[in-house]
């Protein structure tokens, strides 16, 4: 009761304090260790989204804990007007393993990505006439401010907030042809998500990718991997791109790369790390000590646990019971690579299975009225897996049952 009486004052509080902005399940979660959560009346639950990506080594990873504390009491902030050892320890490692040559480090993915087109907008505007155009991908999602809103190139995020940044040119998934006619010499710069994540898990195909690779070639226009959500070795590698063998010259990474705290990171290759100048662009906490010292504690923990090799072979554990669901459940396609999964249901319960897994104590996300997207941490185990698919399975039964008898 205890529990529940704190969660009614805290839901009070957000509707009287709080901008309504989020649509919360009714849980309060107060301890999280590994692949586990406890809400605040002592139940556990199996985390399968991970905080939407963040949390690639699990919640409260003790490498990342114990690297945080040590930091959090000698320095905390100073700005970046002055040199930090956190900072630079993790630019060198960040870059090694993700084959970029600099890094500009911010606070988001949609800082990491907005970094990314300043990038390209100051290239293009080397040429004469200036390239500036930017091509960008149908049922991406590249962030919320407005020059990442801009490439976000779905509606339901775009409309409320028109007129937006001008100079995008829309095309579609996979459209091979339409993308080739799109890159012109008056574009700047190609940014896509290898693997579109918010509109459902959507791969785009190789052909795609090394299409957009020829023509930014062809026209001297920049390639940029938005990896916010499918980088840090969430399907199997560093970066995605690294498995495909195609190079951006640009590349964007958060969410998991601080083990939990708030962290982006812009990077780049050959000519294009070296567009930006002094007094081009910067950030007041970006790559603050506390949050420098999680992240290199992040990638030292995935390097000595194994996790990539995890990552990819739990993945393919966890689709492949997925698919035998299909024998009983209205399954369809699955889609995704290493711990980034994405599946269909023929019938329009995504949203209701969302809740009837936290009430079978698995945390899941729905990204549209028939797609379940699960984002585990990288570290996550058989018996737990397992126990996730259990209740996962369960709940879904139910959210079915409930359907056909409405």
């Amino acid at each position: 009761m205890e529990g529940e009486s704190l969660l009614q004052e805290l839901q009070t509080i957000d509707a009287q304090c709080i901008m309504s902005t989020y649509a919360r399940q009714p849980v309060l979660f107060v301890k999280g260790c590994g692949a586990r959560l406890w809400d605040a009346s002592g139940r556990d639950y199996i985390d399968f989204l991970g905080g939407i990506a963040v949390d690639a080594v699990g919640h409260c990873h003790p490498r990342v804990v114990q690297a945080v504390q040590q930091q959090i009491t000698r320095l905390i902030h100073v700005s970046n007007l002055f040199y930090t050892e956190p900072q630079f320890r993790l630019a060198q490692k960040l870059t090694a393993v993700a084959g970029m040559d600099k890094v500009f480090f911010c606070n988001s993915g949609a800082e990491a990505n907005e970094c990314a087109l300043k990038i390209a907008r100051k290239w293009g505007k080397r040429k004469e006439p200036p390239a500036i155009e930017i091509v960008a991908v149908e049922g991406a999602f590249h962030g919320r401010l407005f020059g990442t809103l801009s490439v976000t190139a779905q509606a339901k995020y775009q409309k409320p907030y028109e007129p937006l940044v001008p100079g995008v040119r829309v095309v579609p998934r996979n459209d091979v042809p339409a993308l080739r006619e799109a890159i012109t010499p008056s574009t700047c710069a190609v940014i896509l998500e290898p693997i579109q994540g918010e509109s459902g898990v959507h791969p785009l195909s190789v052909e795609f990718l090394h299409a957009a690779r020829e023509r930014c070639n062809e026209v001297g226009a920049l390639l940029i991997f938005d990896e916010v959500q499918t980088g840090m070795g969430r399907t199997g590698a560093w970066f995605l791109w690294q498995q495909l063998g195609i190079a951006p010259d640009v590349l964007t990474s958060a969410k998991a790369l601080g083990g939990g705290l708030p962290i982006g990171a812009c990077m780049a290759r050959g000519e294009a790390a070296d567009v930006l100048e002094k007094g081009d662009h910067g950030s007041t906490f970006a790559g603050g000590p506390v949050v420098a010292a999680a992240a290199l504690a992040t990638i030292e923990a995935i390097e000595a646990e194994g996790m990539l090799h995890n990552a990819s072979t739990m993945g393919d554990y966890l689709r492949q019971q997925i698919a035998s669901w299909r024998e009983t459940l209205p399954v369809t396609e699955i889609r995704g690579a290493g711990m980034m999964i994405g599946f269909d249901l023929d019938v329009p319960v995504a949203r209701a299975v969302v809740g009837k897994a936290l009430q079978e104590g698995v945390v899941v996300n729905a990204t549209g009225e028939n797609t379940i997207r699960l984002l585990p941490p990288l570290n996550l185990s058989r018996e737990e897996a397992d126990e996730g698919l259990h209740r996962l399975k369960t709940a879904i039964e139910n959210a079915v049952k409930e359907t056909s008898h409405a």
